[in-house]
């Protein structure tokens, strides 16, 4: 399995890929409940995140290996902080917050991980996260102690993500944040889209199938949902 190389050819071929964002404190893994919650999730899903903003971390290993039970998507992990690694999972979007200037989740929270992923077989995809405002205060603002970018200054987003690009990040997610009551705006996606050459990930406030359609037609090579599916509100055409 070569998580980062499916997400560039999908990103050459224009192919559009979905990852479903699955917090680990708010998911029963007992088998019945996983089991049906999977079952509704889009057919077209064709990878997990699991991880979240809180520090608690002692679900992540049963989240993951429930999902391997039950579904054959590769298992990426999505963390808010360097104690929720697994072995377990395929990967990690090793994530930096470009977004903000707390120089913990730039680098600090990285390092503290660096040894337990050394000591796996996940395959890490550094990616640079720059979270956006979707007019609501998020637990990645509590949490970072940092602000999203504003909607509207499109240029310091542009340079932000071109930035990550040349740090070396592989991929650069674009968040509006969990739960948000607008997702990142069209006219962001174009723009950064033609500004880097690498993929490019979207996620928070997407709650239907046409604004997933819109955000893969800006140019997102992978779209991210959690929300809408945790609470029973996505919008199916």
């Amino acid at each position: 399995m070569n998580l980062y190389q499916d997400i560039h050819t999908a990103q050459v071929q224009g192919k559009s890929l979905l990852a479903i964002l699955i917090d680990p404190d708010k998911f029963v893994t007992e088998y019945a409940f996983a089991k049906a919650y999977l079952e509704k999730i889009p057919s077209q899903a064709t990878h997990f995140l699991v991880g979240g903003s809180s520090n608690a971390s002692q679900h992540i290993e049963a989240v993951v290996h429930i999902l391997k039970e039950l579904s054959t998507l590769p298992v990426m992990l999505f963390p808010g902080d360097y104690t929720q690694i697994t072995p377990e999972a395929d990967g990690i979007l090793f994530l930096s917050l470009l977004s903000g200037r707390n120089p913990e989740y730039l680098i600090g929270q990285q390092v503290k991980g660096a040894s337990s992923i050394q000591k796996s077989n996940l395959e890490v995809i550094p990616t640079g996260y720059i979270l956006i405002d979707g007019g609501k205060k998020t637990a990645v603002q509590r949490v970072s102690n940092t602000a999203p970018m504003p909607q509207n200054d499109i240029p310091a987003i542009v340079s932000t993500a071109l930035a990550g690009q040349y740090l070396g990040k592989k991929c650069i997610y674009l968040e509006a944040g969990s739960g948000a009551q607008k997702p990142v705006s069209l006219a962001i996606i174009k723009a950064v889209r033609e500004a880097i050459t690498i993929p490019l990930l979207v996620g928070g406030g997407i709650r239907s199938e046409q604004v997933m359609q819109d955000v893969y037609d800006a140019g997102a090579t992978m779209v991210v949902i959690g929300t809408a599916f945790e609470e029973d509100t996505w919008n199916a055409l």
